[in-house]
């Protein structure tokens, strides 16, 4: 067995892992499912091995036709098992040898019978879910050809079918059709191989060697190959017979929009230089109160500030602010207790010319930052 050949059980191990690895992310097709497959074929070159009645030389194949159908079950993690019948024709395209490019009829046929395990991905798209796996079986290669120089009268023909134990790798995508529940259209690769040397029985006209043509003689026996390498990509259709249910509609409940919300800051303002309430200033202090009495506050912050014309120069002035906003927030706070809020509840604090509503430049009497914040907490 070759070493290409030994490497079959390690590689389908290792793709068996890898789904286990991505259990978490799969496609759940669950239960009994049928596949059917159609496409293009490709052999890679077939060494002939070569003997007294047949040279040594390279069967070339042009691209062919093939097809499959498969029954199968998947588990709803992922995985997924299946049996498979397929069918390979490729024409031979021409034989090269020392001798040149003799003239070619005929071709090959391929048909086995496959188990496979695959395992389906979600890439979180409800459109497209790749997959992957590997098979084991049984195939049959038919050979039915002629090889043919006419110039020297020389005529090959191989026919018979041999039989080994085969492979395949599988790559795919898988695209739900719309409104079809259990139907996915899918497209894939696959790699499939047999263990040779494939044999078939061989007669020709003549005896050709690398030394010449030996014209008059019937030569037969076995005309073999080394190798069998297929490629080929395939369209077809699978269909679930127990897809899973379609998600449930989403129904939009409509939301209610909330309530205006209660002010939190009430700001009362005062004249330059002036710790005295105007009566807009007592009509804002009266409704802070009374909303603080409604949502049952338990906290009320009086924050004093002033602006930044001060009157005075350097820290003589910051402090004279401070001692300006402190006073502002103590006759709020005086006007709360008057309009039926605790005294307890009640925190004053003074922050002289420092957090202005309205950035100015130094010395500037401004009226929105000669102010006291209530805030209910």
């Amino acid at each position: 067995m070759s070493r290409r050949h030994r490497l079959a059980g390690p590689a389908l191990g290792l793709i068996l892992s890898i789904g286990s690895i991505c259990v978490a992310k799969a496609q759940p097709v669950t239960g009994l499912y049928i596949n059917g497959e159609g496409g293009a074929t490709f052999n890679q070159d077939q060494v002939n091995r070569g003997s007294p009645s047949f040279p040594v030389g390279r069967d070339k194949y042009d691209v062919g036709a093939a097809g499959l159908g498969s029954v199968g079950w998947g588990f709803g993690n992922g995985f997924r098992v299946e049996v498979e019948g397929n069918y390979r024709d490729s024409n031979l395209g021409y034989y090269r040898s020392n001798h040149g490019s003799p003239v070619t009829s005929g071709g090959q046929k391929v048909y086995g019978a496959m188990a496979n395990a695959l395992f389906d991905m979600d890439l979180g798209k409800n459109w497209i879910f790749p997959y992957f796996g590997a098979g084991i079986g049984y195939a049959w290669q038919r050979s039915d050809f002629d090889i043919a120089i006419p110039s020297l009268g020389y005529n090959q023909h191989v026919g018979g079918t041999f039989g080994n134990f085969a492979y395949q790798a599988i790559f795919g995508l898988a695209f739900p059709v719309p409104h079809a529940p259990g139907l996915s259209l899918t497209t894939e690769y696959r790699f499939m191989t047999m263990l040779g040397p494939q044999s078939h029985h061989g007669r020709a006209n003549g005896v050709l060697t690398d030394a010449g043509y030996m014209p008059g003689a019937v030569a037969a026996g076995n005309r073999s190959t080394t190798t069998y390498f297929n490629h080929s990509a395939m369209l077809g259709l699978r269909y679930e017979f127990n897809p899973p249910p379609p998600p449930a509609p989403h129904i939009d409940t409509p939301i209610q929009a909330p309530g205006p919300a209660p002010a939190r800051t009430y700001l009362v303002f005062f004249d330059w230089d002036k710790a005295d309430l105007s009566n807009r200033a007592r009509a804002v202090i009266e409704a802070a109160a009374q909303n603080a009495s409604n949502v049952g506050e338990t906290r009320i912050k009086v924050n004093g500030y002033t602006d930044n014309s001060a009157g005075h120069p350097g820290a003589r002035g910051k402090a004279y602010n401070m001692q300006l906003s402190l006073r502002r927030a103590r006759a709020v706070k005086s006007e709360l207790i008057r309009d039926g809020v605790a005294e307890g509840t009640i925190e004053t604090r003074g922050f002289g010319d420092a957090d202005p509503l309205v950035r100015t430049k130094p010395n500037t009497r401004e009226p929105q930052n000669r102010r006291v914040a209530i805030i209910l907490d």
